[in-house]
């Protein structure tokens, strides 16, 4: 089986495109965990904070979200926006 297909394989059937949903704001922050850790990726800034995209400007992972998007693969969590400063300060010092 071809190493693209199993990556694109796992990330869908995986759940491991994940939104955080914070309320009552409804702010958004997009991640997906990768083979070693977990990146933030903002598709509608076609960005995503892996070495793929960093290094060739190229990541499966965002051109992948709109299957995962149509196919309800993505797993959504919801957290208080109380919570919002502290996601963001663990999900920075991991970049």
């Amino acid at each position: 089986m071809d190493l693209q297909f199993k990556k694109i394989n796992s990330l869908l059937s995986e759940k491991r495109v994940k939104l955080h949903l914070f309320e009552p704001s409804n702010r958004k922050i997009w991640t997906v965990v990768g083979m070693d850790k977990e990146y933030w990726f903002d598709p509608d800034l076609d960005f995503c904070s892996c070495p793929g995209y960093y290094f060739n400007n190229e990541c499966y992972h965002l051109d992948f979200f709109p299957l995962a998007k149509s196919k309800n693969q993505v797993e959504v969590t919801t957290f208080s926006d109380d919570e919002y400063e502290s996601f963001i300060g663990g999900l920075l010092s991991e970049l």
